[in-house]
């Protein structure tokens, strides 16, 4: 008799053309079985929501139908294959978002092989994949901790560390008060950096300054923010924007960042295309850069950074697997700080 584990998957569109997080179901699917060569078997227990997660699970982004959600998955090796020596069974480990991104420059540039996506995710009790889908965990993380690390943490990392270079005395902004915006936060005070965040919610800047931010700017009230960044700077600009927005927010963090900074296009929050104010850019002679979350050697890299324990990543809220649907609501309702977690 066949062995079965719960997997959360999403349907496509029914006849009608109706998708979305209705059509989010508990599934059962085969269980993976123990490792081939190469391989690991992970006993799965938490995953972290990402923008990118709700638009496959809302149907903006279409998968096949059945797929299992989810691009972040923790949790502990239960056996390992033949060759394998990164890893031991007792070990905890976080997903890759490109699995076969090794390390290196980027070559990919599209997700047909991120999990959730173009293959199946980690919204599922076990998985048996290459080592190489995998890094350690941070030594002290819990699993829903780890989980943030996939998608999340790591491009706040790529933003910052690897791509912009971040030293003590930089100054950073970030937009929003998601979990990349967090993430870029954390690590920006723990280099030494001066940091400006941005938000519509009081209340929400609030909790950013209890978390180090030294500036912060209300964007409904402050429409004009990059000239008010500017102010915050004497003039001069960030050296670094975390750019989620995308064409509705870019105008603002143009003007905002330094002659010579560095601006990382992360998100596409408002939207997938509109003007460029390129004579300002040029002025500027600002590195615009896009990014798509990073390889595993620089998640290992990450991981190694974190393990001395200075930042645990802020959990807004929690869910049961079983309640993702609900997870992804919370989501949409924009009234999240930090990540949303699932775990089981």
């Amino acid at each position: 008799m066949e062995t079965t584990m719960k997997a959360m998957v999403v349907r496509a569109p029914d006849a009608t053309g109706q998708g979305g997080l209705d059509r989010i179901e508990l599934a059962d699917r085969p269980d993976p079985g123990p490792p081939g060569p190469g391989q690991i078997r992970v006993a799965l227990h938490a995953s972290s929501l990402n923008f990118h997660d709700l638009g496959v699970a809302s149907g903006q982004m279409r998968a096949a139908d059945g797929r299992v959600l989810m691009a972040d998955g923790a949790g502990v090796v239960e056996a390992v294959g033949e060759g394998v020596t990164d890893f031991a069974p007792g070990d905890h480990v976080v997903s890759c978002f490109f699995p076969d991104w090794q390390d290196g420059p980027p070559t990919i540039a599209d997700f047909s092989r991120t999990p959730g996506d173009g293959i199946d995710g980690f919204a599922q009790e076990f998985v048996t994949l290459p080592a190489t889908a995998f890094t350690r965990a941070p030594h002290g993380f819990s699993h829903l901790e780890a989980a943030t690390l996939t998608t999340a943490g790591l491009t706040a990392w790529r933003a910052l560390v690897v791509d912009g270079g971040l030293k003590p005395g930089d100054t950073v902004l970030a937009l929003g008060t998601g979990g990349v915006s967090i993430f870029a936060l954390q690590l920006a005070k723990l280099a030494g950096a001066r940091v400006i965040i941005t938000s519509s919610s009081d209340e929400k800047l609030e909790r950013a300054r209890a978390l180090g931010a030294d500036n912060t700017v209300n964007y409904r009230s402050t429409p004009e923010w990059g000239a008010r960044v500017r102010e915050l700077t004497g003039g001069r600009g960030v050296d670094h924007v975390v750019e989620v927005g995308g064409p509705g927010t870019l105008p603002q963090s143009i003007q905002a960042v330094r002659v010579g900074g560095h601006i990382s296009l992360i998100g596409v929050l408002t939207g997938r295309g509109g003007e460029v104010p390129t004579s300002l850019l040029m002025a500027k002679q600002a590195r615009l850069q896009g990014l798509i979350v990073g390889s595993r050697r620089q998640q290992q890299d990450f991981v190694r950074a974190l393990d001395g324990g200075a930042l645990r990543p802020v959990i807004d809220r929690t869910f049961p697997l079983e309640a993702l649907a609900d997870a992804f609501r919370h989501e949409e309702g924009a009234s999240h700080f930090g990540k949303i977690g699932v775990e089981w």
